[in-house]
């Protein structure tokens, strides 16, 4: 064991007995370098960040610019600040028009954790309806609205209040009341190995919500930022949310979330208590004028317009025989297979010749390809020959 290994595994808290364990000492676009000379190709963006690619230049010199002017000067809330104002003018002028308001946090799990608390201030109820399969991150909110039971057993009691039903099954949509403060989904669900629901199940929910006054909260901290081939999957089921929350690919490599909601909505969170939701780091310039840059490359190099016919190309590159499903919208995929050991196995022979993909938590015989959206047709090939060869040694 090299002295970098031995300080990570003993010097940093470990979230597994089996790490991939690679020294990492720079990254570019789509690749990964290591000490010794070694690249990798990350098929998997970062688990979802670094969909613009990693140390974009548009996103580092706008880094650069806010650095030169200030970093942190104050909590969240107080002070006015041009990066913040100019992310949020971005952010509302691509969302519809009722998704007018941010509040900028630091990650994915503290977005659903302001959502979750500004769906039952709102409201004055308590229930929360969650989804089995979902997975909202790692706090204790968000672990309670979280579906694998497994991950949560040992952290018991969670949220007191919470419900959980079955995804895309609009008869179960009886279960949201008028005693329900907030419905959190996914609108992909991603950990459980990207399930898409049909587009009369989303506009039922849309419904029930409406006509019971729950809260509608779409987690797409994973789905969002061009993931889909939408700037938010939510958009190819013509249903709008009443709260959004985004992280992950957000920040173009650095960590920022946000809850977006109605301004009328948010005001909530300022009166009975005020202050009633505070972060210290939510909303850093430095960390906004990231976002902001990401947004505006996606625009600015017309990504969407590339991600399906790329989702087509890796899906006809991929088909085997020992393939039982891919599950796949725009550049996110879950390729499916009898066990869980031979995902293992893919999964080792692909790092072992460059090619990083990974597991899902609450899927364990699927794995993921989520690429960077700019990945070009010659890497696709290449990426889909080194899979291929993996299962074919199966």
């Amino acid at each position: 064991m090299n002295f970098s290994h031995k300080t990570f595994l003993d010097k940093l808290a470990q979230t597994t007995s089996s790490p991939f364990l690679l020294d990492i000492e720079s990254a570019e676009g789509i690749y990964l370098h290591t000490p010794d000379g070694k690249k990798y190709m990350d098929l998997i963006s970062g688990v979802g960040v670094s969909a613009i690619g990693h140390r974009h230049p548009y996103v580092i010199n706008a880094l650069k610019e806010q650095l030169d002017k200030h970093m942190h000067v104050m909590v969240y809330g107080e002070f006015v600040q041009s990066s913040p104002n100019m992310l949020a003018e971005t952010l509302t002028s691509l969302l519809p028009e009722q998704l007018n308001c941010c509040y900028f946090v630091n990650s994915g799990t503290e977005a659903n954790e302001g959502a979750l608390k500004l769906a039952k201030r709102f409201t004055g109820r308590s229930e929360i309806i969650a989804f089995r399969g979902a997975y909202h991150g790692s706090t204790h909110g968000s672990l309670s609205v979280s579906g694998n039971e497994y991950k949560k057993f040992a952290f018991r009691p969670l949220l007191p209040d919470v419900r959980f039903i079955n995804f895309n099954k609009i008869d179960e949509l009886d279960a949201i009341t008028d005693q329900t403060a907030g419905v959190i989904v996914e609108p992909i669900q991603g950990d459980a190995g990207v399930r898409i629901p049909d587009q009369a199940y989303m506009q039922a929910l849309r419904d029930k919500c409406t006509a019971t006054g729950a809260i509608l909260i779409f987690d797409e901290i994973q789905s969002g930022m061009g993931r889909t081939g939408k700037l938010f999957a939510f958009e190819h089921f013509n249903v709008v949310p009443d709260i959004l929350t985004t992280a992950k690919a957000l920040g173009g490599g650095l960590p920022i979330g946000a809850f977006i909601s109605s301004h009328d909505m948010m005001q909530a969170l300022t009166h009975d208590p005020m202050l009633g939701h505070i972060t210290t780091f939510g909303g850093n310039p430095v960390c906004c004028a990231a976002a902001n840059a990401t947004l505006e490359v996606i625009e600015n190099e017309r990504l969407l317009e590339s991600v399906e016919s790329k989702g087509q190309r890796f899906e006809e590159l991929l088909r085997h025989p020992r393939i039982k499903e891919i599950r796949r919208i725009g550049l996110f995929f879950a390729i499916e297979f009898e066990t869980a050991d031979e995902v293992s196995k893919i999964v080792s022979s692909c790092l072992e010749k460059g090619i990083i993909t990974f597991w899902f938590l609450s899927c364990p015989n699927s794995f993921r390809i989520a690429p960077p959206l700019n990945i070009t047709d010659a890497e696709i090939i290449k990426s889909c020959n080194v899979i291929r060869a993996a299962i074919d040694s199966l």
